[in-house]
């Protein structure tokens, strides 16, 4: 009896064994959800439509006069007189510096005595020669003599006036650079003279936003020292980039009456992008993978397509479309995470 208890008992246990793990496994069966793929899924849903993007681009310069001269003299001598000081308003040729020009007067006083009695001279040799008094090669002597001393008094009044620095244009004096006493010479900057009526303001881009430039091209500017908005003309496109691979571009500003901008003050360009008109522009939520290779869902015919597309840009929580996606197509852009490849979809809209 003994020994048939031993067996039996082992046996009951493995029975009740057996039976605990198929109910088990039973009951883990009915509760485990079977996805029925045929079933539709509710998404999220947009009809594509093109769009104009608001985009600006920014970029800052600094102003510079379109008129700026350094004003130095031909001739080497001591400055006698500055008739100027930094900021004083010019007219052109008004005289700035004084050179000494003391020799210079001197000589053309000798000069024109010699003329004066050359002149006497030659109106009584002419006497002379009509009565054959003298051969008319004394005449002739006296002629030249004459002409040539014309010339060394034309030369030295032109170097007489070389001796009076005058401003080329009108303007206001940015630099005094010299003072009474100094000595000249010529290349030696004296007085620096701006005209501020006209500026320049030059701006560096990339090469990504040259294209954004014309020449004649009218855009707004921005002072932001004065708070002052202007506008500028682009008179000059780069056709050489720098060491730092920009482009220099040049816009001509007209200032106010009261010069208000001065050269130096920063200036902000600012923009658009005409070729961000008329694009495709979804949410990021939409995107499956990553933004070098992105993909989304498209709606047709009832079912899930998976669709590779291009970005340029992302725009907060948009990315610009350049290609993938057509205007009137239907995008998921909410529950992506339930949809597959040939899905059934109902669009929520």
């Amino acid at each position: 009896m003994k020994k048939l208890l031993y067996i039996l008992i082992p046996l009951v246990i493995v029975a009740a064994i057996a039976f605990k793990l198929f109910s088990n496994k039973q009951t883990a069966t009915e509760r485990v959800f079977h996805y029925n793929k045929d079933q539709n899924i509710n998404v999220m849903a947009q009809k594509l439509t093109k769009e104009s993007v608001q985009q600006e681009s920014a970029f800052t310069g600094a102003f510079v006069a379109q008129k700026e001269s350094n004003l130095s003299g031909e001739l080497q001598g001591k400055v006698n007189a500055v008739m100027v000081e930094n900021g004083d308003p010019v007219r052109k040729g008004q005289v700035l510096v004084q050179l000494d020009n003391t020799m210079l007067v001197w000589q053309q006083k000798a000069i024109e005595v010699q003329i004066e009695g050359l002149e006497s001279d030659l109106k009584r040799y002419k006497i002379l020669v009509e009565n054959d008094a003298i051969q008319g090669i004394q005449l002739e002597k006296t002629e030249m003599a004459l002409k040539s001393a014309s010339v060394q008094h034309q030369s030295l009044q032109e170097q007489i006036k070389k001796t009076s620095i005058r401003a080329p244009f009108d303007g206001i004096v940015t630099a005094k650079m010299t003072e009474v006493g100094d000595f000249a010479a010529p290349g030696k900057p004296l007085v620096q003279v701006s005209n501020l009526k006209d500026l320049n303001l030059l701006i560096q881009v990339s090469e990504q936003d040259l294209s954004l430039f014309q020449n004649g091209q009218t855009v707004d500017i921005l002072v932001p020292v004065i708070n002052m908005e202007t506008t500028g003309k682009v008179s000059m496109v780069g056709v050489k980039s720098n060491p730092g691979n920009s482009f220099p571009v040049e816009l001509k500003v007209s200032n106010s009456n009261d010069l208000k901008i001065k050269a130096g003050f920063l200036g902000e360009v600012s923009i658009s992008d005409p070729s961000m008109q008329n694009r495709i522009l979804i949410p990021s939520s939409a995107i499956v993978g990553s933004d070098l290779e992105p993909k989304v869902y498209l709606i047709k015919n009832g079912k899930a397509q998976l669709t590779t597309i291009s970005i340029s840009k992302r725009i907060q929580n948009k990315v610009l479309v350049d290609s993938g996606l057509q205007e009137g197509d239907t995008l998921v852009i909410g529950g992506v995470i339930n949809v597959f490849e040939g899905a059934n979809l109902t669009p929520i809209f």
